[in-house]
């Protein structure tokens, strides 16, 4: 009688599971206190925003940026050990990279193509030129081409959220971002309380108003504040022209991916090395994301109600990367270069002023 051999047990794990799960959890216990660290500093810069809203009724200063400044005063007090790197690592890259995806699921394709061809197409081209302008004028100030970048796409695009996307695209460093951030915000700022102004000085109308507002204002909370003290017709408007700027985001990033191999090496005047580079190299998977989700968007197949979670969602993990941002800059080095950095956002944000306006005219929009 020839013995049977018994049959596997199926429902216990194989050698390599209980590896697998070993490696996770030891990757977990990694990350954990520097992401912890983040978070901390983000809520911390959440309840601060809180504080404001309730005080003055707008974030004039929101949490993104009071999360980078308050990891950078950490920096500046605390050197975080080896046991936070990892984690803070980990949510300046891979949480932002969730984060931008996450931003598409709020973009509407047909409201942006009900706005009109002319306006559409005015809007691209001030955003192009606005680049290559701003581009050109941060490069003739001496600023290194990284820093150029994030500053022309900051101002072109959507501020702070367009820096951090364009950032690992171009492998900008921590000292990069952070800087082009902090001197963003302080313009942005200065733009929700100054803008108003334009109103009776330019003799614009309500809706003049909403355009212009949409072309240079950062942030779309910061859209909000400067066009409701004019009125509803400027504040959909501007929303709507804002909408389609944050859309720029996309092919933007999409054409830096292409030029970042050519761009020179880091802390280098040389090109750098050339070598062929895979498809998620050149086009990088968050942004393939992005436009996946504002594609599902736009068909109705992610539900009314999905997007303004998801819209939170990304703001949070957003606000996490940029307290990690802010833990990675030496705010000496911010010294150095602050002179300059200024001056080049400030003639920047002038130039999208001036083509903002150039725009309204040559178009007639009344």
């Amino acid at each position: 009688m020839i013995a049977r051999t018994a049959a596997p047990d199926r429902s216990e794990p194989t050698p390599s599971q209980p590896r697998r799960a070993s490696a996770w959890a030891g990757t977990a216990v990694t990350l954990l206190p520097g992401v912890l660290l983040c978070l901390g500093i983000t809520a911390v810069a959440q309840g601060l925003q809180a504080g404001e809203e309730h005080l003055t009724g707008h974030p004039y200063v929101e949490a993104l940026v009071l999360a980078i400044l308050l990891g950078t005063a950490l920096r500046t007090a605390w050197v975080p050990g080896a046991l936070f790197k990892a984690g803070i690592a980990f949510s300046a890259k891979q949480v932002l990279e969730v984060a931008v995806t996450l931003l598409g699921a709020a973009v509407s394709l047909g409201s942006i193509v009900a706005s009109g061809p002319a306006l559409l197409a005015g809007i691209v081209g001030a955003v192009a030129l606005t680049i290559l302008a701003s581009c050109a004028l941060c490069r003739a100030l001496g600023l290194p081409v990284r820093m150029a970048l994030l500053i022309a796409c900051g101002n072109a695009i959507c501020g702070n959220s367009a820096i951090a996307a364009v950032a690992p695209v171009i492998g900008a460093d921590s000292r990069d971002v952070a800087a082009a951030i902090a001197f963003t915000a302080v313009l942005g700022v200065l733009m929700v309380l100054g803008l108003p102004l334009f109103v009776p000085l330019a003799g614009f109308s309500e809706h003049q108003y909403g355009v212009l507002a949409g072309l240079t204002v950062y942030a779309v909370p910061q859209v909000l504040a400067a066009t409701v003290p004019v009125g509803p017709l400027a504040t959909q408007v501007g929303t709507l022209v804002k909408l389609v700027r944050v859309l720029m985001l996309g092919p933007v990033v999409l054409a830096l991916s292409l030029l970042a191999p050519r761009l020179p090496a880091a802390g280098a005047t040389g090109k750098a090395a050339p070598g062929r580079l895979g498809f998620f190299k050149l086009v990088p998977w968050f942004m393939l994301g992005f436009l996946a989700l504002a594609t599902l968007r736009s068909l109705g197949l992610i539900p009314d109600g999905w997007v303004a979670p998801l819209a939170r969602i990304a703001g949070f993990l957003t606000i996490v990367s940029m307290a990690a941002l802010g833990l990675g800059v030496d705010v000496r080095v911010l010294v150095q270069v602050g002179g300059r950095v200024t001056l080049a956002v400030t003639a920047s944000l002038l130039v999208l002023l001036a083509i903002a306006v150039l725009l309204i005219r040559g178009l007639g929009i009344g």
